[in-house]
């Protein structure tokens, strides 16, 4: 298990700290890249992680998600270089890290780079292969979108760089294309057999709305979360624990060879009749991942309905469920993401509206919808409980629903 960095003071006092406005980060990434590079930056794009309200490791089974882009981005400044002679085309650097990485979209091969570097490449060689050759570059990435905690670091800084690569070359992907040029980059470059969700969801971000995504047909449908009576609030558990049999295409292939058993395409087809026939030729571990599937796609429609209603009751349900079904089906959360549901659950009535893991599991982050009268007091019990319990000092933020990509500079 590895532990992130302590958070800030503020947070180690339990305040939610103040959000940090887009600009500012684009501030910051533009100093950044005049010191790293000693000049402006001519361009600059932005993508925002994302959190998933509803609808866990449905995206790859086809059903149906419920994410908002987040008020987190990845942000990415670049301009042609100073006449030179250097070894790759681009020079790829991160506030994060003081050493850069060189880079080619000639170069099929990422084993060489660090895990960030790789997403990068892997966005080169596919815009590369729609006839988007970029050029010499010189880029510098900045973030504030948490790693590791399940908010798509990964995917908003894929579509950062390929928002990126549109604004260099003049030339825009359709938006769909651009999210599945990111995931397959994720899938060559990084090994990660991800669903469709992430990078849609950092591409199609609309303010103001969730976003009911088809994972089958690519259909988007807006849900309104404009309440200013409800918060989203996320908490870190600044724990990942460290897993060494692939769990996440593990579970993926558990689903596809339940789906197989089945007699489906995919268990987005399957249902609860189906599976009653078939459950005793299936193995147990089979029926729990196929259980768990068939509901979050019920429960994730019937959410999207739920808020558009304002049916809060209902939608602290669905909540409630998913991470039930998270915690005993598929078998994807751990001990500190339980702590922090159980605690949201223990505060006033009316509180807390619901709560559940997020993200892919085995650690990251929780995502609750709160009432803005005890939006401090139920931060803080939380915060509170959760570091009394463990030793470990979570991290919390609020955020709206936020928009999506686009070019910033140029």
């Amino acid at each position: 298990m590895t532990v992130s960095q302590p958070p800030s003071t503020d947070q180690a006092l339990g305040v939610i700290p103040a959000p940090v406005p887009l600009a500012a980060l684009v501030d910051r990434a533009q100093a950044g890249f005049e010191d790293r590079f000693g000049r402006p930056p001519r361009w600059i794009a932005a993508a925002p992680g994302r959190v998933n309200v509803i609808g866990e490791h449905t995206d790859y089974n086809d059903g149906f998600v419920l994410p908002m882009a987040i008020e987190r981005y990845v942000v990415i400044a670049a301009d042609r270089p100073q006449p030179t002679s250097r070894p790759m085309p681009i020079c790829m650097s991160s506030s994060a890290f003081e050493t850069a990485e060189w880079l080619s979209p000639d170069d099929a091969s990422s084993e060489r780079l660090p895990p960030w570097a790789r997403y990068v490449l892997g966005v080169l060689v596919g815009c590369r292969s729609q006839g988007m050759q970029a050029g010499p570059l010189d880029m510098l990435i900045d973030s504030n979108v948490p790693l590791g905690g399940g908010l798509s670091s990964s995917a908003a800084l894929e579509v950062a760089t390929a928002t990126l690569i549109e604004a260099v070359t003049g030339r825009s992907l359709p938006p769909v294309e651009k999210a599945l040029l990111c995931q397959q980059a994720e899938h060559r470059f990084a090994g990660v057999p991800c669903g469709i969700m992430d990078q849609f969801s950092s591409v199609f971000g609309r303010r103001d709305h969730l976003m009911l995504l088809d994972c089958r047909s690519t259909e988007i449908t807006s849900v309104p979360l404009t309440d200013p009576q409800v918060h989203v609030l996320i908490i870190n558990t600044n724990v990942k624990h460290e897993l060494t049999g692939g769990e996440y295409a593990e579970r993926r292939g558990q689903c596809e060879l339940a789906a197989k058993r089945l007699g489906v395409a995919s268990l987005r087809d399957a249902t609860w009749d189906l599976l009653a026939d078939h459950s005793a030729a299936l193995e147990p571990v089979l029926a729990r991942r196929a259980r768990h599937v068939i509901g979050e796609i019920e429960r994730t429609v019937q959410a999207a309905e739920a808020i558009a209603a304002g049916d809060w009751k209902q939608m602290g349900q669905l909540m409630a469920a998913s991470h039930d079904s998270l915690r005993d089906d598929y078998e994807v959360s751990c001990r500190e993401l339980d702590l922090l549901v159980e605690l949201a659950g223990q505060q006033a009535p009316g509180a807390v509206i619901g709560s559940r893991m997020t993200g892919g599991g085995f650690g990251g982050c929780t995502v609750s919808l709160v009432s803005s009268e005890h939006l401090e007091t139920v931060a803080h019990a939380i915060h509170e409980g959760y570091r009394n319990q463990t030793g470990i000092v979570p991290s919390l933020f609020t955020t709206r629903p936020a928009a999506g990509a686009h070019v910033v500079v140029g």
